[in-house]
């Protein structure tokens, strides 16, 4: 049986741990989501790895919900991207932009939040590209131009919460929920419904 080569071991172990960590991930959206107290040990089952695994790339239980967040945010980034929210009407973009949120907020259940540092270090990139969103609709006036930023964007993560809380307490199907929050971010931002 042939040695492999220093360079070659190395890509091995990084393409392992790799691996690991998206194991690590993937299982912690789902143990978290079910039960939000769950330990670092249940994650570790339910990874199908050892426990000193999961400790070595994740030293602390702040620091496994920090990534998964991280890796939240990096998906809604890609999307939001994805969804050009530079191009065409701003109405038009930002209901692009809810239902990337949206989608979202079906794939990953509720989390508990991390540490407050890393949760403004988490949104910053985000409330960037919705600030950017709302000043150009604003100066096109198809935003009411008196709103302040900040607040829109306040309001709006408040109404979303708002409809997917409904959601998965049972009171309102998801199409329903989605459809009434178009309706009040529209209504909120002083916009008309795009045509189409």
């Amino acid at each position: 049986m042939s040695e492999q080569s220093p360079p070659q071991r190395r890509r091995r172990m990084r393409a392992e741990a790799r691996r690991s960590m998206a194991a690590i991930l993937d299982a912690a959206i789902q143990v978290l989501g079910e039960r939000p107290q769950a330990t670092m040990e249940d994650v570790a089952a339910a990874a199908g790895l050892s426990r000193q695994t999961v400790y070595a790339h994740f030293p602390t239980r702040d620091a496994l919900v920090a990534a998964v967040f991280r890796r939240m945010t990096d998906e809604v980034l890609a999307a939001m991207d994805a969804a050009r929210l530079d191009e065409g009407p701003a109405p038009a973009a930002l209901l692009r932009l809810l239902d990337v949120s949206w989608r979202t907020f079906d794939r990953y259940p509720p989390l508990p939040a991390p540490a407050a540092a890393d949760d403004a270090e988490l949104h910053e990139p985000i409330f960037g590209r919705l600030t950017r969103l709302i000043v150009r609709g604003q100066r096109a006036g198809e935003f009411d131009r008196d709103a302040a930023p900040g607040w829109l964007i306040a309001a709006t993560i408040a109404l979303g919460h708002a409809a997917w809380a409904e959601v998965t307490a049972g009171r309102l199907p998801a199409t329903e929920a989605r459809a009434a929050l178009r309706v009040a971010v529209l209504r909120l931002y002083g916009a008309q419904s795009p045509a189409g």
